[in-house]
């Protein structure tokens, strides 16, 4: 490999990166095909796995799933003793703004250290899974579960106990622009000694 192959091929890695954007505004009544769905999971496998764990677990909820999606985190809402109505009827409804949620969780480890690594892995894929959605054109947005572990939804998820929910992805084809992103100077954080 040439150092001019290097280079585009870094500009091109780079520039995905800087494009991807948080986005929900999307056409909730456009299938994403199963087959891009799984292509994406498979990106998100490729991620670093300290152990060979292989740690990934991936659910994923179109049509009326994401209404069942709804009642079930709600549900672990509840049974977690929570009592804000607003919060519990919000997260009923939020899965129907897009046509699909994949919902991502880590294996649990008995070895807390590989406990946390496949938890790190697992977030790297997520990564992999939202800069391939924006290679190809999709919209994503990356959430955070209601409860983690919440029993209901890793039973309906069929997620083995112990199992982590490490994000909600919501996908959908684009219909408007997202705001551009923003991040802080690299200075700000880089330290060299």
């Amino acid at each position: 490999m040439n150092e001019n192959t290097v280079d585009v091929r870094f500009d091109v890695v780079s520039e995905l990166v800087r494009e991807r954007r948080t986005n929900m505004i999307v056409d909730r009544d456009r299938e994403v095909p199963e087959s891009v769905i799984r292509e994406l999971c498979e990106l998100a496998i490729w991620a670093p796995n300290h152990k060979r764990t292989w740690p990934w677990r991936f659910a994923v909820f179109t049509g009326a799933g994401r209404e069942r999606l709804g009642a079930t985190c709600a549900d672990d809402l509840i049974a977690g003793g929570s009592a804000d109505e607003g919060k519990i009827a919000k997260v009923r409804g939020k899965y129907l703004r897009v046509p699909v949620v994949v919902v991502i969780g880590s294996a649990p480890d008995e070895h807390p250290t590989f406990h946390d690594e496949n938890r790190d892995a697992v977030a790297a894929g997520i990564q992999n899974m939202l800069l391939g959605a924006t290679a190809i054109g999709l919209a994503s947005f990356w959430s955070t579960a209601p409860v983690a572990d919440g029993v209901a939804t890793l039973n309906l998820c069929g997620f083995e106990d112990g199992t982590r929910i490490i994000g909600m992805v919501y996908l959908g084809w684009p219909t408007g622009d997202a705001f551009p992103g923003q991040r802080p100077e690299l200075e700000a954080k880089f330290v060299r000694d």
